[in-house]
Formats: structure tokens, C-alpha cells, sequence
């Protein structure tokens, strides 16, 4: 089954996040940024020339949204990580589900009941995973990770619509590299820059590698599997950082946690189940 290649891209998703935490101890959130964008930038180059995209786009006022929405988002979550629980990061930010199907909905989607559950079962799990399980000094990372997930649903939002204005979608990929490295490079003038070495170098090298062939894997879910089944086993990315979270650093999650968690994931589902299940958009 071609939606498997969705595990395959959680497990690939879930390595990238491990790398950015063990990069963290060395570099900046900013700098692993920075990092994965411009190795991306590099990447996407090569392969838009061989592909023989053009570069220039009739929508880039929606492109520079995208990226620097998406370039937000990705800072907020990389922040997270370096703050929370690996499990905790990944969850907060995989809420985007939630949030996109709100924001379908505010563009004229029908605000179905399935939709409003979704929405209310999403946010409570959110509330309980924030509330009892982060400590005080953990507040903060979780409202950056939060705000990962509703920049990340929006930065989505605008992925759909330059794909249905018929834009290539690794013309899109390119310019949100390109709008990343360009924000995260002009961030580290004013900031600290650390030396790469040997070891955080590997580690750099691995969040970009292991984000692009995790991207090409989840293409490949959505391309030729099945779109519903393909976002459900999206979320087997928690399972994978969790298990990381406890083999590599002893993080142990409360029941509560976990509740919050299962709820947070069936939320998503069922926000993109009803999202793809709705009428046409209205004009």
C-alpha cells in the first residue's frame, strides 16, 4: 500500500527531531534554521533545473506568505523542541490539522458539526496537555509550539491555495527555502554565530537530510495512496518521537499526557476527514 510510505515518512520526521535537539546544545534554533533552509535551498535548485521549472511565478505575493509563515512556523517548532518533551514538541505542532480545517472553514468551506467537534476536541486536548503536564518553566516552550501549529496550519492554508492556482508545488518548496534561508541569514547578522565541527555538522546535515526525505516519502503517501489513511498514519510521528524521547533522554510522559495526545491526534483526523468530506468551497 502506497499510504505505508506515510510511516515511513513519520519515522524520517521524527529522526530530523532528533537532531535538532541534540543540535541544540550547540546551536541556535535560529541557526538550525537557517541550516536546514539553505541545504533545502540547495537541493530544490538542483531540482527544479533538472525538472526544467522556471523560477519565475505569477503569484508572488502568495509565495512570500507561504514563506514566511512557513518560516515562522518552522523556528517556533524547532524552538519547541530545544524546550519540551520530543513527544510534546511534535504534538503541539502536528494541531496545524486542526487549525487548516479552521481556516477552510473562515475561507467559505461549510462549518460542518464534524468540523466543530473536531475543533472543540482539538482544543481541549491542548488545554490538558498544556495545563497539567508542562511545569512552570515549560509554559513558555509550550506556547511556542502551540503557535508552531497555527502558523503551520495557516502556511498550509497557502500551500492549497497556490496548488490550485496551478503552481508547481517544488516551485513552492524552492521559494519557502529560499524565504527562510534569506530570514533565518538576516536573524544571525544580529545574533551569535557558532562554529560547525565535525559532530554538529552530521547533525545539521541530518535535520536537512532526513526533512527532505521525509517530504519526498510523504509525497509519495499523498500522491499515490490514500489521502484520508495517509494523514492518519502522519501521526505515527508522535509514537516515534516518544519512543526516541524515553531510549535517548528518559522522558517519561504522565497518563494525562498521553490522554491529551490521543486526543489531539483523533482531533486531527477528524478535522481532515471533514475538511476533505465537505462541499465544494463557495464562491
Amino acid at each position: 500500500m502506497q499510504s505505508l510510505w506515510m510511516i515511513v515518512a513519520s519515522f524520517l520526521f521524527a529522526c530530523m527531531g532528533v537532531c535538532v535537539k541534540l543540535a541544540a546544545t550547540t546551536h541556535s534554533a535560529v541557526e538550525i534554521t537557517f541550516y536546514r533552509s539553505f541545504i533545502s535551498l540547495i537541493l530544490m535548485v538542483g531540482l527544479i533545473r533538472l525538472r526544467g521549472i522556471p523560477l519565475a511565478t505569477p503569484h508572488w505575493r502568495w509565495q512570500l506568505i507561504r514563506g514566511s509563515v512557513g518560516f515562522v512556523a518552522l523556528f517556533a517548532y524547532f524552538y519547541a523542541i530545544t524546550l519540551l518533551p520530543l513527544a510534546t514538541a511534535v504534538t503541539l505542532n502536528y494541531t496545524s490539522a486542526i487549525f487548516l480545517a479552521l481556516y477552510l472553514a473562515l475561507a467559505g468551506w461549510r462549518l460542518r458539526r464534524g468540523i466543530i467537534a473536531a475543533l472543540a476536541l482539538g482544543l481541549f486536548g491542548v488545554g490538558l496537555l498544556l495545563k497539567p503536564t508542562l511545569q512552570a518553566e515549560q509554559l513558555l516552550g509550550g506556547l511556542v509550539g502551540l503557535g508552531s501549529g497555527v502558523l503551520a496550519g495557516m502556511a498550509y492554508f497557502s500551500v492549497r491555495e497556490l496548488g490550485a492556482r496551478g503552481e508547481p508545488g517544488s516551485r513552492t518548496v524552492f521559494y519557502f527555502s529560499l524565504v527562510a534561508s534569506l530570514g533565518s541569514g538576516l536573524w544571525l547578522v544580529f545574533s551569535d554565530l557558532h562554529a560547525v565541527d565535525r559532530d554538529s555538522g552530521l547533525l545539521l546535515l541530518g535535520v536537512a537530510g532526513f526533512a527532505t526525505l521525509a517530504q519526498l516519502a510523504m509525497t509519495r503517501a499523498y500522491t499515490h495512496g490514500k489521502t484520508l489513511l495517509s494523514a492518519s498514519l502522519a501521526y505515527s510521528t508522535v509514537i516515534f518521537s516518544s519512543l526516541f524521547g524515553m531510549l535517548l533522554w528518559g522522558e517519561v510522559l504522565p497518563a494525562s499526557a498521553w490522554l491529551a495526545i490521543a486526543l489531539i491526534i483523533l482531533s486531527g483526523i477528524a478535522a481532515t476527514h471533514f475538511s476533505r468530506a465537505s462541499p465544494a468551497e463557495q464562491d
